[in-house]
């Protein structure tokens, strides 16, 4: 009896495993998208966009990962390493240290594996395309709405992301080109807040003991922003500041809605996935791919709220 009862486990094993092999085996491709991390909804929403883009395709394996924090660039260093071991079959990449992630990306082309860049740029001229928002664009709306919320004088400031990220770094110059066309906006300071919201609360709290006068601040992403709002709520502030963010996370733009903040700027983070993931699946079958693929940025004010809602 006992012997029956050990042929029939051991069968039922094998046919489970046979039957994962044959799973597994439906994927002739694996993609990797690798971003800065996935603890805000921005990051999310790319991740729901590659997710749509690889369920179109029934032979595409797809897996998104991320470092714990947008700081942990040796955390995506790792992660890089071990998907160039695995033999991946396309990686896409928001490079959390544009010249650190270099040396991991030019191993991955030596390996024959395909690697795009998206969200973020990097001195790397192998990368087979860029998937990105038009960062200075955005800036740029940011600068004019705030000219205009301002009437055209007041004091600002600008909380960033991570120091040498060319993100955050558009978004700064293309809103300083836009209030520099207005000579009564004075830029006072530029401080960092590493795309953290703590953070943004703190700096925000330095700023307004600093700058008691200031009337409108720029934060370069929305978690940021949303500490800067909790800040300025703390202080009776809200309204009476203008603050704008970006990337118009469901949060931030419930915000705008409510006039707790004057706007946000939508990057459409699921068509950035979505694209990347189209992108990578073209590299791996050989097909043509355009060298930058330009997502338009929207800003979004109380007026279209709504539609960032649905």
């Amino acid at each position: 009896m006992k012997k029956a009862i050990l042929i029939s486990v051991m069968l039922v094993m094998l046919f489970l495993i046979s039957g994962c092999g044959r799973l597994e085996s439906t994927a002739k491709h694996r993609v990797v998208v690798v971003t800065k991390a996935l603890d805000s909804e921005w990051w999310m929403t790319v991740k729901q966009g590659a997710e749509a883009a690889a369920r179109e395709h029934p032979d595409v394996q797809l897996a998104v990962l991320a470092p714990e924090r947008e700081i942990n660039i040796d955390q995506q260093v790792a992660i890089l390493e071990d998907q160039i071991l695995k033999k991946v079959s396309a990686l896409a990449v928001a490079p959390a240290g544009a010249s650190e992630v270099i040396p991991v990306l030019s191993k991955a082309k030596a390996a024959g594996i395909p690697v795009l860049l998206m969200d973020t740029d990097a001195p790397w001229p192998d990368r087979v395309s860029f998937i990105a928002l038009d960062n200075r664009l955005g800036g740029e709306l940011v600068g004019e709405h705030i000219v205009k919320e301002l009437g055209g004088t007041g004091k600002v400031a600008v909380i960033r992301g991570i120091l040498g990220i060319s993100t955050h770094e558009d978004r700064i110059m293309g809103f300083q080109e836009a209030i520099a066309q207005a000579p009564g906006i004075q830029l006072i300071t530029i401080q960092p807040a590493n795309s953290e919201r703590t953070l943004g609360m703190t700096v925000m709290e330095n700023m307004l003991t600093s700058h008691p006068d200031l009337k409108a601040v720029f934060a370069t992403n929305d978690q940021m922003a949303l500490g800067a709002m909790e800040a300025l709520a703390a202080r009776n502030l809200t309204r009476k500041i203008v603050l704008v963010g970006f990337d118009a996370t469901k949060e931030a733009v419930r915000a705008v809605k409510t006039g707790q903040m004057q706007g946000t700027v939508a990057g459409h983070g699921f068509e950035m996935g979505r694209q990347a993931v189209e992108a990578a699946i073209k590299a791996i079958n050989g097909e043509p791919i355009e060298k930058q693929i330009d997502i338009r940025p929207t800003l979004v004010t109380k007026e279209n709220a709504d539609q960032f809602l649905k």
